[in-house]
C-alpha cells in the first residue's frame, strides 16, 4: 500500500513563549523553536504501522521553506520511507484552501491509496484535509482513532465523535483520513536513526514542477488574517450548588434574566 502523510512544521508549545508582533496579526516568530505538528505524528505512526503489517511505502510531504526539511527527516527517522518538501516562495501566504491546492498537485504526481493528515495543525483551523480529499473527489473522514485494513479496496474507520462515542464508517480506496491522537503511540525517534537519514537527499518541488497556476495561492489567497490577539479575561465562572434539580431551577432562572430563554 501506497501512503501518503502531510507532515507540518510549527512552534512547538513546550518550548516557547508566545507573543504577537508589532502588526498584531501573527505571532513573533523570529526566535520560536519548531517541531513536527503532534497530530501528524500519530498519522505517520499508522502508517508505518499499516505498511509493517501488509506491506508497501510511507512517503511524508510538508510545504514549506527549506528549513521544514527538519521534520521530514524527523518523520524518515521515525520510518518513514521518503520525504517529499514542496517549497516555492509564490506558496507564501497561502491559506487552508492554497496548501490544499498545493498538496493536492503534489499528490497527483504519483498513486497513492492512502493519504493521511493530522486532524489539526498549529492554528486549529482542520480543515486542509477535508479540502484536500473535496478537490480529489475522494472520500474523507475526520477524527480517526481507528483503523482496520479489509483489502486493498476497503477500509473499516473508527472516529472520535461527540460524547466520547464511536462511529464505524466503511470506506473505499483511495480516500484522506485526518487522524486524532490517541490512535496509537509514537515511536522514540533515536539519534541513530537522525543520522542514518542526515544526509538523504529530500526532492524539493516548486510551483512550477507541480504545474500550479500561482493566482490562488500565496498572495492570491482569499482568506487573510488581519487580527491575531489574546481574548481579554472575563469573569470567572458562576458554580452552582445543590441538587440536580435546584442546579437546573437556577440554571433557568439565570438564563431567563440574561435573555437566554423566555
Amino acid at each position: 500500500m501506497e501512503i501518503l502523510v502531510c507532515v507540518k512544521r510549527v512552534p512547538d508549545t513546550a518550548e516557547n513563549e508566545f507573543e504577537l508582533n508589532s502588526e498584531g496579526n501573527d505571532l513573533d516568530r523570529d526566535d520560536l523553536v519548531y517541531s513536527v505538528n503532534e497530530w501528524d505524528n500519530y498519522a505517520v505512526e499508522e502508517a508505518i504501522q499499516i505498511v509493517d503489517k501488509i506491506g508497501g511505502n510511507v512517503t511524508v510531504v510538508t510545504v514549506g521553506d527549506d528549513e521544514s526539511e527538519e521534520v521530514l527527516r524527523r518523520e524518515m527517522a521515525m520510518g518513514a520511507n521518503q520525504g517529499v518538501l514542496l517549497s516555492d516562495d509564490a506558496f507564501e501566504g497561502s491559506d487552508g484552501k492554497g496548501i490544499a491546492s498545493i498538496l493536492k498537485a503534489g499528490v497527483e504526481k504519483k498513486n497513492y491509496d492512502l493519504i493521511l493528515t493530522g486532524a489539526q495543525a498549529d492554528e486549529g483551523a482542520g480543515q486542509v484535509g477535508g479540502m484536500l480529499a473535496a478537490m480529489l473527489d475522494i472520500p474523507y473522514a475526520s477524527l480517526v482513532n481507528k483503523i482496520d485494513i479489509k483489502d486493498d479496496k476497503k477500509i473499516v474507520v473508527g472516529r472520535e465523535i461527540e460524547g466520547g462515542n464511536q462511529e464505524m464508517n466503511e470506506i473505499e480506496l483511495p480516500c484522506v483520513l485526518s487522524i486524532q491522537t490517541g490512535i496509537n503511540e509514537p515511536r522514540y525517534v533515536g539519534i541513530r536513526g537522525i543520522r542514518k537519514v542526515a544526509k538523504v537527499k529530500i526532492p524539493v518541488k516548486s510551483a512550477s514542477d507541480l504545474g500550479l497556476d500561482t493566482a490562488s495561492i500565496g498572495s492570491g489567497a482569499k482568506v487573510k488574517r488581519v487580527d491575531y490577539f489574546v481574548p481579554d479575561i472575563g469573569d470567572g465562572a458562576e458554580m452552582l450548588e445543590g441538587s440536580t434539580d435546584e442546579i437546573i431551577e437556577k440554571l433557568i432562572e439565570k438564563l431567563k434574566a440574561k435573555g437566554g430563554l423566555s
